[in-house]
């Protein structure tokens, strides 16, 4: 097997979907950092989030990028048609209820411009991240359900144009610090996660591999990211 590019989630984005001046809307945009990002570089971005409460951290760290924060779900996204030239799904379109997936990207290919692309980039549910993280939520249904979506992509007027695997690295600081990523994604998690602590701390402790600072561990996510097209 080729060696998978080890990189960063937006440095990939920016490869494959050049999103600088154009108008994207970020799908579950949890804490805005993508939105910021986005913003910073010269996109219109549109974030959206499913609650007053999931947004309320993105909005906080926001200090005037001029992204657009609004509530709504992948399902019925609170845009109008064709409106955006990218619609992204950033570690996101796994979180979508399986008998919902094929309309979430239906509803992304709705809002598009003529020559607009949907780009999801998914974790795989692959390495020692996914080893630990399956102790609060095993995503590995989810994510192969996402896969499977993407698969009949044409369900939805959408053609799967290009795939790239690629590997980020997670630093993460500690077991408080894995717990804020966790359950700033899903507050529902908090109770499992409390619950598990000592189970995860453990865990924590033995996969990866150590960080720079005291108490941190590094792990190598595979990632895979898909363009597609309308059609």
């Amino acid at each position: 097997m080729l060696a998978r590019e080890l990189t960063t989630d937006l440095a990939v984005l920016e490869r494959l979907v050049a999103p600088d001046g154009k108008d994207v809307v970020d799908v579950g945009c949890g804490a805005g950092a993508l939105a910021r990002e986005l913003s910073a570089r010269g996109a219109r971005v549109t974030a959206v989030e499913i609650s007053e409460q999931q947004l309320t951290a993105a909005i906080a760290r926001d200090r005037g990028s001029g992204a657009r924060y609004l509530i709504g779900r992948a399902q019925s996204l609170p845009i109008p048609d064709g409106r955006v030239d990218v619609a992204v799904f950033m570690r996101t379109l796994h979180h979508v209820p399986p008998a919902d997936l094929t309309l979430a990207l239906r509803e992304a290919r709705r809002v598009l411009r003529p020559g607009g692309v949907v780009y999801v980039a998914e974790p795989l549910a692959q390495g020692d991240y996914f080893t630990l993280t399956r102790l609060v939520e095993d995503e590995l249904e989810a994510r192969g359900a996402a896969q499977g979506a993407l698969a009949r992509a044409a369900c939805a007027g959408l053609a799967r144009t290009v795939t790239v695997d690629y590997e980020v690295r997670l630093s993460v600081a500690g077991v408080v610090a894995l717990r804020g990523r966790l359950v700033g994604a899903d507050p529902a998690r908090g109770p499992i996660f409390d619950a598990r602590r000592a189970q995860l701390t453990a865990a924590f402790e033995r996969l990866g591999e150590a960080g720079e600072q005291p108490g941190e561990r590094c792990f190598v996510q595979p990632m895979r990211a898909d363009v597609l097209h309308a059609v």
